[in-house]
């Protein structure tokens, strides 16, 4: 073992291969015997493919580039495909993200479109298209812009015909739902075709705020007909509606103050079928997440767990739950079953996701898709620590602590290492504890990583969650420190060498530490909110245009909480260094806050290193590999730069002073 100085450790995980490596399989589901899921293709552009596994056990990519398989309904999209297997092979729709039109496609046949396009704002989007051959129809999710505004739009329950005639007519396109609500999610189909059951909620509410559960019955014309709330309500939030096999409606609810998986019954009332201090369910950012599927058996798939997420099998009828044995610690919210056979997406702290399926006949779990393969030898992965921290008023404060590793490195004597602070997005989200090759990349060379689930944060009940009702830039940001500095007061990191990085609602809490702090030496500010107040009054998309109101408090009645918080308001406060980092399409937080913020500085005379990178054809999350690895590079030359480390073969990120 060398002893070196900490982040100067030569490592073999560059940024080319955390970038080649990142982003992970999702939506899976099955089209007759075969598992197919959508998988990320970093170096192609950063577009999403569908992969199907054969029943021989091939893998294989079904479409080729340029082919994108995403949605963008509420920006950050949801389940973009569904099939079938038919006699002559299996039938898929599927959204392409270019121009967001609804796609049918067969082997061997060049993919057609199902659904026009149209010239008003962002035209028309779909998600979480059901097949339902037998009426030669896709039903699904239908988000149509009526101005060029970004909240300028409405969204429905549709039929889509399967033959190809609204591929040029509006028209043709039935609507299914009366309109009354501003977002809804898929309809479920009960088992006899005679019902759907689907999700809405309505503005200022968040889907983690409040949802109601509708159901209607389905006429002999395929119209939806009686609808009616039948579970949730304004501070109930409903994460899924599914059927079981016998055609009880089962759902996903926060009554208890956790997400437990309930029954709805005879009655009306809902029937916790496990209750536990544990979440069966979580924050539904893309239309079509599942964190349960019912068998045919009657028993149902569950991802849940406090702080974590397992997959297990649930007899609704015994309230007995048997989690999967294997290594995987935290399974993704996407869920398919078929027979006995249960596929999801699983990972863990030496693992990144791969796609499992469990036989809930015989208990055997196997990876079947998108298998981890170690790129390097696993000495350099990171051994995280969960630990949780007192913050102020004596509140418990979540995180995961990867402190610097190397098989072969060891810091000097009684140097302290440098630590940064991982803000996760949201901010009603959470930190899961996988393997990430971002991370790794920082503590192979002797930089420690703390991932913060602030108060806030999902995964520990909406207590946990509600700390953060009209308090987004206080108890994130204190939450935050109080983990920094406890780790500076006990002797794990170097007090002069702390920074903070973030992206999105991450990339706001680290700009707003580095204004109403002097905890950090710098930060890294990724595709952040900077200015609540004109991100509030039309800067964003629709879905979160109104999240402030619960996040902040209503503007309308405290105008100057939202200037005072801002970062863009305190300006001359900053004095750390900072790179910000921005995608120049990003319709969720657009470049105009970035420019704003950085017009600011420099009107005020302050003189703070900093560099400001934007990136062409990046949207909200970089998902290109150059860019990833121009994001990684700049982010560590500017940690080598203020703790005056030396990272082998780093090109130095210029700062401008």
């Amino acid at each position: 073992m060398q002893t070196t100085p900490y982040g100067s450790w030569p490592s073999p995980i560059d940024a080319t291969l955390a970038a080649a490596h990142d982003g992970h399989p999702e939506f899976v589901g099955f089209v007759g015997d075969e598992a197919w899921w959508t998988e990320p293709r970093p170096t192609e552009g950063g577009r999403r493919t569908l992969v199907r596994r054969t029943v021989d056990g091939t893998e294989e990519p079904v479409l080729p580039a340029p082919w994108n398989v995403r949605s963008r309904v509420m920006e950050y999209g949801g389940n973009p495909w569904a099939g079938a297997m038919r006699p002559e092979g299996p039938l898929v729709v599927f959204v392409n993200f270019a121009d967001q039109r609804l796609y049918r496609c067969e082997p061997g046949a060049e993919p057609r479109p199902l659904t026009p396009l149209s010239p008003v704002g962002g035209g028309l989007r779909w998600v979480d298209p059901q097949l339902r051959v037998e009426r030669g129809e896709v039903w699904c999710v239908m988000e149509e812009f009526t101005g060029d505004g970004p909240t300028d739009l409405r969204r429905a329950v549709v039929a889509v015909p399967l033959d190809g005639s609204a591929a040029q007519d509006r028209d043709a396109v039935r609507e299914l739902s009366d309109g009354r609500h501003r977002f809804v999610t898929g309809p479920r189909l009960s088992p006899d075709g005679r019902q759907a059951a689907w999700l809405t909620w309505d503005h200022p509410r968040m889907p983690w705020d409040g949802t109601e559960v509708i159901l209607a019955d389905v006429t002999e014309d395929g119209a939806l007909s009686a609808p009616r709330s039948v579970a949730g309500g304004p501070e109930e939030s409903v994460a899924q509606v599914d059927w079981a096999a016998d055609g009880t409606l089962l759902h996903v609810s926060d009554r208890s103050g956790w997400w437990n998986l309930h029954r709805l019954g005879a009655d009306g009332e809902s029937i916790a079928l496990c209750p536990r201090e544990e979440e069966f369910g979580g924050p539904l950012w893309k239309v079509g997440q599942r964190w349960f599927a019912p068998l045919d058996t009657g028993l149902v798939a569950v991802v849940h767990g406090r702080g974590a997420a397992v997959l297990g099998v649930l007899d609704p009828e015994t309230g007995e739950l048997v989690d999967t044995a294997g290594p995987w610690t935290e399974f993704a919210p996407t869920l398919a079953v078929h027979g006995s056979r249960i596929v999801g997406v699983g990972a863990s702290p030496r693992s990144a996701h791969e796609v499992v399926e469990l036989d809930a006949a015989t208990g055997r779990a196997r990876v079947i898709g998108a298998a981890h393969d170690d790129p390097v030898d696993p000495a350099y992965y990171p051994e995280p620590r969960i630990r949780t921290f007192t913050g102020p008023a004596g509140r418990e404060v979540h995180a995961h602590i990867y402190p610097p590793h190397h098989p072969h490195h060891a810091g000097l004597g009684d140097e302290l290492p440098p630590y940064v602070v991982w803000v996760h997005g949201g901010p009603t989200s959470r930190s899961s504890l996988v393997l990430d090759l971002e991370i790794a990349y920082f503590t192979s060379r002797g930089i420690g990583v703390a991932e913060v689930n602030y108060g806030g944060s999902t995964g520990h009940g909406r207590e946990y969650r509600n700390l953060l009702r009209e308090q987004w830039g206080v108890v994130d940001v204190e939450d935050c420190a109080a983990v920094a500095l406890a780790l500076a007061e006990e002797g794990t990191a170097d007090p002069r060498r702390l920074a903070i990085r973030g992206g999105s609602a991450g990339g706001w809490t680290t700009a707003a530490s580095l204004a109403t702090t002097d905890v950090y030496a710098c930060g890294t500010i990724l595709y952040p909110v900077i200015d609540l107040t004109e991100w509030a009054s039309g800067e964003t998309h629709d879905f979160e245009s109104q999240y402030l109101e619960s996040l902040v408090g209503p503007i309308a009645e405290v105008p100057g909480r939202y200037a005072e918080r801002s970062p863009s308001t305190h300006a001359d406060r900053i004095t750390a260094p900072f790179l910000l980092l921005q995608g120049l399409e990003d319709a969720v937080c657009p470049p105009v806050q970035c420019e704003r913020f950085l017009a600011r500085i420099e009107e005020r005379g302050r003189r703070v290193p900093h560099a400001y990178i934007a990136f062409e054809g990046e949207g909200h999350g970089f998902r290109r590999a150059e860019t990833m690895v121009c994001a990684l590079e700049s982010e560590l030359s500017l940690y080598a730069q203020v703790f005056a480390l030396n990272p082998p073969g780093i090109p130095i990120l210029e700062l401008s002073k």
